[in-house]
């Protein structure tokens, strides 16, 4: 498993070479952009559209050519997320529409997206809530023409806020036994732990959530550590090495560079 540390600071890609995960809402207003040491993939930063406007608000072409910009400027884009529709009720609640129609909009952007740019490393995203959504709009794939078994990654959303329940244990379970590559968004130790051998990758900005509740680290004069890459980094380690035995021969990456 691979495991991207999620990052508020866009300058970390050129100071580590860890895994890093970084939303698009992080990059789309800078000038210039740093030049990636490790792996990285891109966020569509599509939970805080929906949650902010009920709607994406961002064009899909420039999207793409932010997604090419970056993949030729930062380089070492691992992978870009589409622009999704996510299934939480309450985001649901707030673009009026169904979770039906959430994954027929996911479904269709990824098409386009695909059609449009097919050498950007784009990836498919299952959305839904309850175990039948998920199964539901891999069907909505399959009907369109899209072997997700084929796929390097499929990404699993609005599943992060539950992962450590069983119902989100079996949403997992179930899609990796159709033969998927899950990335797991927003995956903490809880949901790691118990789905983590399920997953080809997995991001967190738990970190920065925890740190922002604690004293900086000892010699650090900031308020807290929130945005702290030292911090961010020694939690990373701390979280990998503390998964059960048995994940530990499938984990990407336990440097701390």
């Amino acid at each position: 498993m691979r495991f991207f540390l999620g990052t508020h600071q866009p300058d970390w890609l050129a100071r580590t070479s860890v895994p890093l995960f970084v939303s698009y809402r992080r990059l789309a207003n800078r000038k210039t952009l740093p030049r990636a040491i490790g792996p990285w993939a891109l966020d569509s930063g599509g939970f805080t559209e929906l949650s902010m406007h009920g709607e994406w608000r961002t064009a899909p072409g420039a999207y793409l050519t932010a997604v090419r910009r970056y993949a030729d400027e930062i380089g070492n884009l691992a992978w870009a997320a589409p622009m999704d529709w996510m299934c939480e009720p309450w985001i649901v609640q707030n673009t009026g529409l169904s979770v039906a129609e959430h994954q027929r909009r996911t479904v269709a952007n990824f098409q386009q997206l695909r059609d449009a740019a097919p050498n950007l490393p784009i990836v498919p995203v299952l959305q839904g809530w309850s175990l039948d959504d998920y199964q539901h709009c891999a069907d909505l794939y399959d009907k369109a023409g899209i072997d997700l078994t084929s796929e390097p990654l499929v990404g699993l959303g609005s599943v992060c806020r539950r992962q450590a329940t069983t119902e989100a244990a079996l949403i997992v379970t179930t899609l990796a036994a159709r033969g998927l590559r899950l990335h797991g968004f927003g995956f903490k130790m809880h949901g790691l732990r118990i789905a983590g051998h399920h997953l080809a990758s997995a991001d967190s900005l738990a970190w920065s959530y925890e740190a922002r509740h604690k004293p900086p680290m000892p010699g650090h004069t900031h308020k807290n550590c929130a945005n702290c890459r030292p911090y961010a980094l020694a939690w990373r380690t701390r979280v990998l090495a503390s998964l059960p035995a048995w994940h530990q021969p499938i984990i990407d990456g336990l440097e701390a560079a």
